[in-house]
């Protein structure tokens, strides 16, 4: 149902990873943090423009129909027949190409943001179809593993993205994450390109016995299955080689405690599971240590819970007239 609305509100939208190893393209977790901000502002004209981006060094396209933020927010104004319009503030407080789900942070908070300010009342399953169209349009794919977690927080098993079928998995109580982000960049589809369009049976067989200890190993919090759980044979392989010291990294997450450790979505971001907070903050120290040595690349760590809420308004003022 329509609500009253605001003037202007602001969301969070967190990190995600994807995949989580052994989910290609179905599974993903939300993180505390970090996370892009976005405002958004109530216009008496249709449409969306963006007013401000900060922190993407000038490199995302301000037009709202080359930007993911922008398309998403027009996809909800369309799918709802809203009359006004939105202007849109962002901050990216995600790296851009970093395998952290930016681009799906953005289309998110997009698309709950023009939800809240415009009172609009929008189902979950427009509000995710409507950022997909965001996501459609940087990653050239319409995979829902990030989307689904920045939206609802948590672990999200993604089943089907056309009709929308979300399946929330329960998360450990302390389960923790490393981040180790290296600085270099790595574009989704590239990525994606080298990973072909076929699987070998008994890699696809391993991988799916894999996928259901995992989800098994979080219903049961068991963190021993969950850690054997955590292995990919599909993509892990042919992705690795675009990371300089991956192998490095792995191996000291491992020694360090960590339950597992794998790419974040394509990559070049490495997460590590681990079973509380203070296991991960040992963890990636380690991981920014191994990567040095290996490669001489610097880095960025974050230590987060895995986050339980997804989107949300962190601030909003001056209710607006019905819509």
């Amino acid at each position: 149902m329509r609500g009253t609305g605001y003037q202007t509100v602001t969301v969070f939208a967190p990190a995600t990873v994807a995949n989580v190893a052994c989910g290609f393209d179905v599974l993903g977790f939300a993180l505390a943090q970090p996370g892009d901000e976005l405002v958004a502002t109530r216009r008496a004209e249709p449409g969306v423009v963006i007013t401000a981006i900060t922190g993407d060094g000038g490199r995302l396209p301000r037009e709202a129909t080359r930007n993911t933020a922008g398309v998403a927010a027009r996809a909800l104004l369309d799918a709802t027949g809203a009359r006004e319009g939105v202007a849109l503030d962002l901050h990216k407080g995600l790296p851009l190409s970093s395998g952290l789900g930016g681009s799906a942070a953005s289309a998110v908070a997009a698309v709950v943001a023009v939800d809240a300010v415009l009172g609009l009342g929008a189902p979950t399953d427009v509000l995710l179809r409507c950022a997909l169209a965001g996501e459609q349009l940087a990653s050239g794919s319409t995979h829902p593993d990030n989307v689904a977690p920045a939206l609802l927080g948590g672990f999200v098993l993604a089943r089907s993205a056309d009709p929308p079928d979300l399946v929330r998995l329960p998360v450990p109580e302390g389960l923790a994450c490393a981040i180790v982000h290296p600085h270099l960049e790595v574009e989704t589809a590239a990525a994606r390109r080298l990973l072909g369009d076929t699987v070998p049976l008994q890699a696809a067989i391993h991988q799916w016995a894999n996928l259901g200890a995992l989800v098994a190993g979080l219903f049961q919090s068991d963190l021993a299955l969950i850690g054997r759980s955590l292995e990919d044979v599909v993509a892990e392989p042919k992705r690795a080689g675009l990371v300089p010291g991956f192998a490095a990294m792995k191996q000291a997450a491992l020694e360090a405690g960590a339950l597992g450790c794998s790419l974040s979505g394509s990559g070049p971001s490495l997460f590590a599971l681990c079973a509380t907070a203070a296991v991960a903050a040992r963890v990636a120290p380690a991981m920014a240590a191994a990567l040095a040595r290996a490669a001489g690349v610097a880095c960025d760590t974050w230590v987060s819970p895995v986050g339980p809420e997804g989107t949300r308004v962190t601030r909003a003022s001056d209710a607006a007239c019905a819509t």
